[in-house]
């Protein structure tokens, strides 16, 4: 088989993966475009289900960013305090709300997202493709970084900005949107740490399965 091919068709061999999950929803329980970025901002190295379940009380008490632009630092922290590195978010999270200020403000570009503290490109990527704006990119969580080079897509890195730069290179613009989200659910589900390549619905093309399972 073709590894890291730039000869490969990619669009074709991941279409399984792009059918289950196409347009599945992140698995951060957002209501809305503010707590889309909240969320994801609270996220970084952290798990999701821990941002879920601390979003209710958080949200009731800071429904929009107007709301969250006018708290302060220890009011705001005490509703995330369970959250890894909760200071410095909350620092990032108050300083987002006064720049933006209202709801409607929040930027829907690469550029715009990427501007505001604490945003990196995976978690400007994850925005754009929750709110269904063009992709400019293509979403590179941990679980992409670990299952991308085990599917032979690219060589192995454990830089989230490289990975996306060489899946940009080898996959067409056109999946850019889905195919991020579709790589991370199927590690999330299937393709774990210790991969249970029998349930994989892309077994007949990864190289790990093919190199060194069978």
């Amino acid at each position: 088989m073709d590894l890291f091919g730039e000869t490969s068709d990619w669009e074709s061999k991941l279409d399984p993966i792009l059918k289950k999950y196409k347009g599945k929803k992140h698995p951060l329980e957002y209501q809305n475009t503010y707590q889309l970025l909240v969320m994801v901002v609270l996220s970084a190295q952290d798990s999701d289900a821990n941002i879920n379940s601390i979003a209710p009380a958080l949200f009731e008490k800071f429904p929009t960013l107007n709301s969250l632009s006018k708290t302060d630092s220890e009011t705001f922290k005490a509703y995330i305090s369970k959250v890894r590195n909760y200071p410095t978010k909350a620092e990032w999270l108050l300083e987002i709300a006064k720049t933006i200020k209202n709801d409607e403000a929040i930027p829907l570009t690469m550029q715009g997202l990427t501007a505001l503290k604490g945003i990196g490109r995976k978690s400007a990527n994850v925005i754009l493709r929750e709110t269904h704006k063009p992709a400019e990119g293509i979403i590179a969580d941990l679980h992409v970084i670990r299952v991308a080079p085990r599917i032979g897509i690219i060589k192995e890195n454990k830089d989230g900005n490289k990975v996306e730069k060489d899946l940009m290179q080898v996959l067409p613009k056109n999946i850019w949107s889905e195919i991020g989200m579709a790589i991370s659910f199927l590690g999330r589900e299937t393709c774990r740490p210790k991969p249970k390549c029998d349930e994989c619905i892309l077994a007949d093309i990864c190289y790990y399965y093919l190199t060194e399972v069978i």
